[in-house]
């Protein structure tokens, strides 16, 4: 982090500082959240949720940290502001001023960690880079990012989440970016936006204040995302399939592990790609990476072969293990929407066809879908069953919504049921992707299962 002392902090926020002898202190490491964890010369945000963080205020200067920023006096070190989110903008804005950055923001219905996670194997190529840890990409999330950022860091690559329209323009404005990566927009938090068109309206605001010779890089497959070309003052890159699209995927294969291969094309030149990702679904996730690697200077070549050196970074996003009875466990259970479940779906099919072994889906909740949820989940389970999976429900009622559209399979109430169930009902040979929403549980009970020896 750029250093700044308790004065400066209490000067940006308009908070008062507590409990320390010496204002000209420095906070030299980056905001934090989790007391637990070591935090040298950082500075606690005193978040309040579930639970209260200022009661883990002293817990937190234990670890290091240089001070905390809450509402309240804590009895350490603090900066007292009225609220703590706003402060922290207010930090990350005088932040990102100082950096010798460009600032790189993505978004998308499904697919931004992935996608996050490829920039941040192929950019350190062109430059120092700092990204997103997991999928920190909200109003806390992206001042932690940035706070990890310093003099040194020439790329910094920021995940960016919305839940209703202002939200990203929000995150924008704290973190001015210089390019912007937008992937699709799909039925993703629909309870929460109401409409696919209003979730397309938020997703736009991450290019529209981008300056002249900043960068967007658009879908030009996604009839909501191929628009937004007209609301940027910015130069525009787009990516696909399709022939209208700039930078290209020809002749894609995908072999048994499910790993794509293809071309990459681009006007003037094109290269083998070949995925080390499981799931066709990551050759547009690598598509729009190499968009933005090229808009930065550069090769095909070289883009080519760094997408081919990157691995699957965050846990349960197509974590694939293989278990030595020989049952194939994809752990994609970190998040759900009905856009990620027919991709994953897809590469199950793809990791099982013409090979004998049986695809099992285990499949849990989709949360935030509104009115649109019974339809989403049946058509979830007719997409399983059609591709010859058996399939495994778990959870309350949305589970009997896939159990409806799969015409058969098994219900488990919740994921310990799922767990006996499994016991019996996995074989050798089989491949077993578990996919849910985050809260649902499948995550953690795919890593169970997939410690397990089949013995």
């Amino acid at each position: 982090m750029l250093s700044l002392s308790l004065a400066e902090i209490a000067a940006l926020t308009g908070g008062t500082i507590h409990d320390t002898p010496d204002p000209r202190a420095q906070v030299t490491g980056p905001l934090a959240f989790d007391s637990r964890q070591p935090m040298p010369g950082g500075l606690f945000l005193a978040l309040v949720a579930a639970r209260d963080g200022h009661d883990f205020a002293q817990a937190a200067v234990a670890a290091g940290a240089t001070a905390v920023l809450g509402t309240r006096p804590v009895g350490v070190p603090a900066v007292v502001v009225p609220d703590v989110l706003e402060a922290a903008a207010a930090i990350t804005a005088e932040l990102t001023s100082r950096l010798d950055a460009r600032l790189i923001g993505v978004t998308g219905s499904s697919g931004k960690t992935s996608t996050k996670d490829l920039l941040a194997q192929v950019f350190p190529a062109l430059g120092t880079t700092v990204a997103t840890e997991q999928s920190f990409n909200g109003e806390v999330g992206v001042p932690v990012t940035v706070s990890r950022a310093d003099a040194d860091t020439r790329f910094l690559v920021l995940e960016m989440g919305a839940r209703g329209v202002g939200h990203i323009r929000y995150l924008t404005r704290m973190a001015p970016l210089s390019t912007a990566i937008v992937l699709n927009i799909g039925a993703a938090h629909l309870g929460e936006f109401g409409s696919v068109e209003q979730t397309a309206v938020a997703k736009a605001e991450l290019v529209e204040d981008l300056p002249e010779d900043g960068w967007a890089i658009l879908n030009a497959d996604d009839p909501r995302v191929a628009p937004m070309a007209g609301r940027t003052r910015a130069q525009v890159v787009t990516f696909g399939l399709s022939e209208a699209a700039q930078i290209r995927a020809t002749a894609i294969r995908v072999d048994n592990d499910g790993r794509a291969s293809f071309t990459l094309s681009t006007p003037t030149d094109s290269a083998p790609v070949h995925l080390r990702l499981a799931g066709e679904h990551h050759v547009l996730n690598a598509l729009a990476t190499a968009g933005a690697a090229l808009a930065h200077g550069a090769t095909v070549e070289q883009v080519a072969d760094l997408l081919g050196d990157a691995e699957q970074v965050s846990a349960g996003r197509m974590e694939v293990t293989d278990r030595p009875d020989g049952v194939r466990i994809v752990n994609d259970a970190y998040n759900a929407n009905p856009d990620s479940m027919r991709a994953a779906i897809k590469a199950l099919a793809a990791m099982t066809r013409d090979t004998g072994r049986r695809p099992v889906a285990v499949l849990g909740s989709m949360l935030e879908l509104g009115d649109h949820a019974a339809q989403a989940h049946r058509e979830v389970g007719r997409l399983a069953a059609q591709h010859g999976a058996h399939v495994l429900a778990v959870g309350g009622e949305e589970a009997q919504w896939i159990a409806d559209g799969a015409a058969g399979g098994d219900i488990a109430a919740d994921a310990e049921h799922a767990h006996k169930l499994l016991d019996s009902l996995i074989q050798p040979g089989d491949v077993v992707l578990f996919k849910s929403s985050r809260d649902a549980g499948l995550r953690h009970l795919a890593a169970r299962v997939a410690q397990q020896t089949g013995a």
